[in-house]
């Protein structure tokens, strides 16, 4: 897995969501590594990391990371994980993970009819961004282009860095995996869950009060399958805390694995 890694103290794991690369932690990893040592990693599939040689499913996409933390001798490590990694980090912690667990926005906690409406809008948008590529550099230089093409996942989009935001909807054009691990998001098993009592590490869930992606109504399918955990809202915030409000997300980071 392609990784990158800055600062220096306890290690803090940051895993990216669907269609993303570890350039979607940029407004926060530097911040973040004043305090910790910091290793962001591409998925399989996604951003610089080749493919899985098999089915990709979320369960092998967490598989994968688990094997990544084993070779780097991380296993007890911190983790972050934001919208489909934050599934995959709640399903770390649901196997057993030791250390804190961070998820933000987690997709998976969606009932049925949500989960079609997510399916769609998802698929409908990916297919957009993926027809206008040549169009981007131009949109996204625009605070009316960012507005119009990150209105489902941000608050204020038009305040988004461009180079981020470039970046980000190039990985819909460019990441291998994106089609097959947004299909097991969407049509795999559900989240199961840990009953309370059953978790090693201690675990916080954060959502943003505008996401339009992972609505802020299924943080209590979250908090009801995983009592054990904290649950933060982030106020002006959609889908990314960490773009939308990246202060407030480094603070609750650093402060639940401290």
């Amino acid at each position: 897995m392609n990784f990158e890694r800055q600062g220096s103290g306890s290690p803090l794991l940051l895993v990216h969501g669907l269609g993303s690369s570890l350039r979607n932690w940029d407004p926060v990893v530097a911040a973040l590594a004043l305090e910790r040592d910091v290793i962001a990693a591409d998925l399989p599939g996604f951003g610089e990391t080749t493919p899985l040689d098999g089915e990709v499913t979320i369960a092998t996409l967490t598989d994968a990371v688990e094997q990544f933390l084993s070779s780097e001798g991380l296993e007890n490590v911190d983790i972050v994980g934001s919208s489909m990694g934050g599934r995959m980090v709640l399903e770390m912690a649901r196997r057993g993970h030791s250390g804190t667990t961070v998820a933000l926005d987690p997709g998976g906690f969606w009932g049925d009819r949500q989960a079609t409406v997510f399916g769609a809008s998802v698929r409908a948008s990916f297919a957009l961004v993926r027809s206008i590529q040549p169009a981007l550099p131009v949109l996204t230089r625009s605070a009316v282009g960012r507005t119009l093409l990150l209105a489902q996942f941000s608050a204020k989009p038009w305040r988004l860095d461009p180079d981020l935001v470039l970046t980000e909807l190039r990985g819909f054009k460019t990441a291998k995996s994106l089609d097959e691990a947004r299909e097991s998001l969407v049509h795999g098993p559900k989240q199961q869950g840990a009953p309370a009592g059953s978790l090693r590490g201690k675990m916080v869930i954060g959502w943003g009060r505008q996401d339009k992606v992972t609505l802020p109504s299924e943080a209590r399918t979250a908090t009801a399958l995983f009592p054990d955990a904290t649950l933060h809202w982030f106020n002006a915030c959609g889908h990314f805390p960490h773009w939308d409000q990246p202060a407030q997300t480094v603070q609750l980071i650093l402060d639940s694995t401290s």
